[in-house]
């Protein structure tokens, strides 16, 4: 009986592992964790010296709440110059997963 109910524990846990992941398509998801930078835009203007982060955050895919568009990092930040755009993304167990986008500009 103890088998049993570890094999349906671990059942369990491979189907629901991943599920914070597919808040954020396209991202580069880990089986146990996930750190990902990506490049998305770059322009050939240069100098940009503020910085602004934007972010969504989600559980087993379930619940997503945020904003974690350029416009907002950009708002967030007093950029009215996009120079680059990058995006930082986490997933943890499949539970939880974080989903950012980093402007820089002037």
């Amino acid at each position: 009986m103890k088998n049993l109910y570890a094999l349906a524990v671990l059942g369990l846990a491979f189907t629901l592992s991943g599920c914070a992941g597919f808040a954020f398509p396209g991202t580069n998801q880990g089986f146990l964790y996930a750190s990902t930078n990506r490049n998305q835009m770059v322009t050939e203007a240069s100098g940009g010296s503020k910085q602004g982060e934007a972010c969504a955050s989600s559980i087993l895919g379930w619940i997503t709440t945020g904003d974690s568009s350029a416009v907002a990092a950009a708002k967030e930040a007093g950029i009215s110059q996009i120079m680059s755009v990058d995006n930082t993304y986490s997933n943890i167990l499949g539970i939880y997963a974080k989903y950012c986008t980093v402007v820089t500009g002037q």
